[in-house]
């Protein structure tokens, strides 16, 4: 239905938390492209699923609602692989919520792992302004400059948390990281998840752990960072970078979502070794082979690892293996302090 109003209760994902919308909403029958607000509707024989409000809190959808999302690629190597089919989503077409901040595609396909927000959902359209223009998380994006033009790199220290894959420990070491630098009397601390898939609440996270401010791809004007290959995507990176370290701080720390090979972390690595040299890097893996692998691949990007954390160290017998394969000093930075390498 074209023109079809929405009401100023309508259920928001947080993938669009930087969209300014107005009292008064409606949509249009439209192909949805990437980063377009969209609207969609779960449909009354559907279980509820739960997905991330603007709020960054748990939002149940109750078979019926019609939410506010925007299409976009996923290529997990844990939960979900999914994306926007040619020539975008069509409406009253069916295709899946792929992450819980908002993201909804064709299912491409999915892990045994239990996922809240895995559903499927009804396309209806793109929501356009008043004036008829369409909507799209691009347009709230912060400026391709930093603060100070974009020109000025205040030099701060800067701290690299990379993985083998999803769910090994990234953010964990992250906000240990973080916790270290604040410890030391670092004040101000930067915090970009660079790469992956977008979620406000890991954001919150690092804010609860005391960083002065945190972004990752939204703030750039992109879902996610998928697919891998994309055309274009050094843009958005110098855009975070050109952002980030521009920002007067005292530390800046990136965690680059996903594996070290997916979400165009290569690409993201290149961006940022052209601008410095001088990154620490942290590297999180699930298991002693993976963390030799990572650093032999990091090795010929001319990334050199400054420390070992993640999964290969929940014990003794595995940190033990995972320093002698690799010759580098592997910590759990969830239950000891990282002050002693990193600092």
């Amino acid at each position: 239905m074209d023109g079809a109003a929405l009401g100023p209760d309508t259920k928001r994902t947080s993938v669009l938390r930087r969209v300014l919308f107005s009292d008064s909403l409606h949509y249009v029958s439209a192909a949805g492209l990437e980063g377009d607000v969209c609207a969609f509707e779960l449909p009354a024989e559907s279980n509820p699923i739960i997905v991330e409000a603007i709020s960054g809190r748990s939002l149940i959808l109750a078979p019926g609602d019609i939410f506010l999302g925007t299409p976009g690629y996923r290529e997990s190597t844990r939960w979900v692989v999914g994306g926007i089919p040619t020539g975008g989503l069509v409406p009253g077409d069916k295709y899946w919520v792929l992450a819980q901040s908002g993201i909804v595609g064709e299912l491409v396909g999915e892990s045994p792992r239990e996922k809240g927000h895995l559903g499927q959902v009804k396309y209806l359209g793109i929501i356009h302004t008043n004036g008829g223009q369409r909507l799209n998380i691009c347009q709230f994006a912060t400026g391709p400059n930093g603060p100070n033009g974009g020109n000025c790199d205040y030099g701060a220290p800067l701290y690299v948390v990379l993985g083998t894959s999803a769910e090994v420990g990234k953010t964990t070491a992250g906000t240990a990281i973080n916790r270290s630098l604040r410890q030391k009397g670092y004040g101000r601390v930067i915090a970009l998840k660079a790469t992956g898939t977008s979620s406000l609440g890991e954001l919150l996270m690092y804010l609860d752990f005391g960083v002065a401010e945190a972004f990752d791809c939204v703030d750039f004007g992109l879902p996610t960072t998928y697919p891998s290959d994309r055309v274009g995507v050094d843009s958005v990176f110098n855009s975070a970078l050109d952002f980030c370290l521009s920002v007067p701080a005292d530390a800046v720390l990136i965690e680059c979502g996903g594996d070290i090979l997916g979400a165009n972390v290569p690409v993201f690595l290149k961006c940022l070794r052209e601008r410095r040299s001088d990154a620490k890097i942290i590297l999180a893996a699930a298991d002693a082979l993976g963390a030799l692998g990572a650093k032999l691949m990091l090795e010929r990007m001319n990334y050199s690892v400054n420390l070992i954390t993640g999964l290969c160290t929940d014990t003794p017998t595995l940190r033990q293996r995972t320093e002698k394969l690799c010759g580098i000093t592997a910590i759990n930075m969830a239950r000891s302090k990282s002050d002693v390498v990193l600092f």
